[in-house]
C-alpha cells in the first residue's frame, strides 16, 4: 500500500510561478548593489518592519521547517521547550542589547571583524577562517532536506528524485543569490514571511480539525508516553543537559552568536531599531520552532492510523523510526494529504521560496567573512570593491558546488536540529568566548582568543560519524557540546588573569 500525494498540475503551477517571481527580483536586485557595504548588509538601512520580516523571513525557511517537524515527530509535545527558549532568550537580548547592540555601534560587518579590532588581525583570519568552515558545514545538509522535503511533498516517490532536485534547487539559489546579495534577500523574505506565517498556521489549524485534539494527546501518549511531554525526563530523547544546550544555542546563539542574525543587526538602521528587532523578533524565534513542531505531532497522529504510513515511519514497538532521513519526511508526506489542491501549492512555493532565502543568506554570510575576514586581510586590505564583489560570487557558487557534494554523500546519523547545532558549536563554541569577555571585560588578551577558538573546534566530535570513530558513542552531541563551551571560556579566563591585560 502507499500514499499518494494531493499534489497536482495546478500546484505546479503556482510553484513554478512563485519561484519564477522571486529569481526575477534576485535577478532585478543586482543592479542596487554599489559595493560590499549593499551586497552584505544592504546599505544599512533596515528599518524596524522591513528588519523584522527579513529576519524572521530568513530564520523561517524550509530547513526550519524541517527540521523542528522532525523533532516533533520523534519527541512530541516536549520538543516545544527548544522555540519556548527561543523565544525567551530573543527577548532578552532585545530588552538588554546583549552582544548585538555593541557589535552595531562599532559598526562592523562580521563578527571577525570583531575580532580584529579587539584583538589581533591574526584572531580575525583564524575565527573567520573556523566560522566559514563551522557554517559551510552547518548548511552541508539543506540542499538534502529540501530536496526529501520537496519529493515526499509531491510524490516523487524514485530515490533519483532526491538528487535531481536538490540540484535544481542548487541552480535556483545560485543564481538569486550571485546576482541580488542581501538587497535580495530583503526584497523577498518580507513577502515570504506573510506567505509563509498564514501557510503554516491554516495547516495547523486544518490538522486540528481533521484529526482533533483529543486524537493528537492520546497519539502521544499512546507513542512516548510521559516522555511526549516533559523534555526533562531522561526516556525523553532530551533530558536536562540538553534543556541546557538549548538555553545556550537555541536561545543565545542563534539570535547573538550566529553570523547570519548578527548580520541582521549590522544592517539595521540604528541601535534602536536592532533592540526593537529582537523584541518584536522573538515572537518569530518562538513560532518558527513551535508550529512546525506541532505539525510533526500531527503527522505522527496520521501516519500511527495509516496502515502505510504505520510500516514506513515506526517500528515494530510503534516507536518513531531510528533513520532520520525517514523521519525527516513524515511531515511532507502528511501535508501531501492534508492540503487540498492550490493551499498545498502555495505553502510548497512558500518554503521552496524561503528555502532559496534561508540558502542565499547563508551563502552571502559564509561568503563574505571569506573575502572579508581571510583574504582580504591576508593581502593587506588591498583588494577593490569590485575585486571583492568578483570574489564573493566566485566563492557562492564554489561552497554551492560543495554542498551538492556533501548532501550526496554524508549519512545522516542524527536528526538535522542536532547535526547543525553541533556542526556550528565548531565555530560558536569558541566565539561566545570572544565576544562575552572581548565586549564586557578588560583583561580579554589575543593568546586567550586562540586558545578559545582553537578549543571550539572539539565541537566536532559531537557529529554522529565522528563520535562512532573516536568511540565517544557514550557522550551526547549537547554534553561534547557544552564541555567545548566551558573549555573554551575558561582558557580565555585563565589567559586574562595569567597573562597582561589589554586594553580595548
Amino acid at each position: 500500500m502507499s500514499i499518494e500525494s494531493n499534489f497536482g498540475w495546478f500546484d505546479w503551477a503556482i510553484v513554478a510561478v512563485y519561484l519564477a517571481g522571486t529569481v526575477w527580483i534576485g535577478v532585478r536586485a543586482n543592479r542596487l548593489i554599489r559595493g560590499m557595504d549593499d551586497y552584505v548588509v544592504a546599505g544599512r538601512r533596515l528599518k524596524s518592519a522591513l528588519a523584522v520580516a527579513t529576519m524572521i523571513g530568513s530564520e523561517l525557511g524550509l530547513v526550519t521547517v524541517v527540521y523542528s517537524a522532525q523533532k516533533g515527530f520523534t519527541g512530541g509535545f516536549a520538543a516545544f521547550h527548544i522555540g519556548l527558549i527561543a523565544g525567551i532568550v530573543t527577548l532578552l537580548v532585545g530588552l538588554t542589547g546583549f552582544i548585538v547592540v555593541p557589535l552595531r555601534s562599532m559598526g562592523v560587518m562580521t563578527i571577525p571583524e570583531f575580532y580584529e579590532r579587539r584583538f589581533s588581525r591574526g584572531v580575525r583570519i583564524t575565527g573567520g577562517l573556523i566560522l566559514s568552515i563551522s557554517g559551510i558545514l552547518n548548511m552541508g545538509l539543506f540542499l538534502k532536506a529540501g530536496a526529501l522535503f520537496v519529493t515526499a511533498l509531491t510524490g516523487l516517490r524514485d530515490p533519483v528524485w532526491v538528487s535531481v532536485v536538490m540540484t535544481v534547487l542548487l541552480v535556483l539559489v545560485l543564481i538569486y543569490t550571485v546576482l541580488g546579495g542581501m538587497v535580495s534577500v530583503v526584497l523577498t523574505d518580507y513577502v515570504q514571511f506573510v506567505v509563509l506565517s498564514f501557510g503554516l498556521l491554516a495547516a495547523a489549524g486544518l490538522s486540528v480539525f481533521h484529526l482533533g485534539w483529543g486524537r493528537i494527546v492520546a497519539s502521544v501518549t499512546k507513542v512516548h508516553g510521559a516522555s511526549g511531554f516533559d523534555p526533562l525526563i531522561e526516556g525523553s530523547g532530551f533530558g536536562p543537559t540538553y534543556v541546557v544546550w538549548m538555553i545556550f544555542t537555541a536561545g543565545l546563539v542563534s539570535c547573538a552568536v550566529w553570523q547570519t542574525s548578527v548580520m541582521r543587526a549590522c544592517a539595521a538602521e540604528s541601535v534602536e531599531v536592532v533592540r526593537r528587532l529582537y523584541r518584536w523578533s522573538s515572537i518569530g524565534f518562538l513560532v518558527r520552532f513551535v508550529v512546525p513542531q506541532f505539525l510533526g505531532i500531527c503527522a505522527l497522529t496520521y501516519l500511527l492510523d495509516h496502515e502505510a504510513g504505520r510500516s514506513i515511519f515506526f517500528d515494530e514497538g510503534l516507536r518513531p523510526t531510528a533513520d532520520p532521513t525517514t523521519s525527516l519526511q513524515a511531515m511532507p508526506m502528511f501535508l501531501s494529504q492534508l492540503l487540498p489542491v492550490g493551499l498545498i501549492g502555495l505553502i510548497g512555493a512558500g518554503l521552496l521560496a524561503a528555502f532559496m532565502s534561508t540558502h542565499d543568506s547563508y551563502l552571502l554570510c559564509w561568503s563574505s567573512v571569506i573575502v572579508q575576514d581571510v583574504i582580504s586581510p591576508l593581502t593587506g586590505d588591498r583588494l577593490t570593491d569590485r575585486t571583492r564583489l568578483l570574489l564573493s560570487r566566485v566563492l557562492i557558487v564554489t561552497i554551492g558546488i560543495f554542498l551538492l557534494v556533501w548532501g550526496l554523500w554524508y549519512e545522516l546519523g542524527q536528526d538535522l536540529w542536532d547535526y547543525m547545532a553541533v556542526s556550528g558549536a565548531i565555530y560558536f563554541t569558541g566565539a561566545f568566548a570572544l565576544l562575552l569577555t572581548g565586549l564586557y571585560w578588560k583583561r580579554a588578551n589575543t593568546l586567550g582568543a586562540y586558545l578559545a577558538l582553537g578549543a571550539g573546534c572539539f565541537a566536532v566530535l559531537g557529529l554522529g560519524p565522528v563520535k562512532t570513530a573516536v568511540g565517544l558513542d557514550a557522550w551526547t552531541g549537547a554534553e561534547i557540546g557544552l564541555a567545548t563551551t566551558v573549555l573554551s571560556l575558561a582558557l580565555m579566563v585563565a589567559s586574562g588573569f595569567i597573562f597582561r591585560r589589554e586594553e580595548i
